[in-house]
């Protein structure tokens, strides 16, 4: 068995900030945007993955597997979106056992209103905290991260 390679003391440091980094961010950012659009993190994703779609309208499956949840808990947050009237679900005409899920006009709404003040947040708690040169780096090392865990780029 091999030795571990273990962190030097600025690869923790810097393994350690970014875990305490997200935490916080995703917790503000998500904080905010319930303050201010009566919206959570897993609204948003739904509604801002289906706002930028013709039709505004994917099939439950392809929506699970682009927010990478599982099929139940997408159903489910559907579910209690369909209640306050931000989606719909209609039979998939390709997938006779598929369903799609379909913003709504509340839903377009929703997301229209909520995004600027979403964007005020990630630039206030994030982005203009950074040089230009920081945030393209940021954007380096989440291409390189993304493309070694096999997924496409930011």
């Amino acid at each position: 068995m091999n030795e571990p390679r273990w962190l030097t003391p600025d690869e923790m440091r810097a393994w350690l900030g970014y875990r305490r980094m997200r935490n916080l961010l995703d917790a503000r950012i998500a904080r905010d945007l319930a303050d201010e659009a009566g919206l959570s993190d897993q609204d948003y994703d739904v509604l801002s993955n289906l706002s930028v779609l013709e039709g505004a309208r994917l099939a439950v499956g392809e929506l699970a597997a682009r927010l990478r949840w599982s099929h139940s808990r997408t159903s489910h947050h559907l579910t209690r979106m369909e209640k306050r009237g931000l989606v719909t679900r209609e039979a998939d005409p390709a997938d006779a056992r598929g369903s799609l899920a379909v913003l709504t006009e509340a839903g377009m709404s929703a997301i229209v209103e909520a995004a600027p003040g979403h964007v005020a947040s990630v630039r206030a708690h994030l982005i203009d905290m950074m040089t230009p040169e920081q945030v393209r780096a940021l954007g380096d090392i989440a291409d390189a991260v993304l493309t070694r865990l096999g997924h496409e780029g930011a």
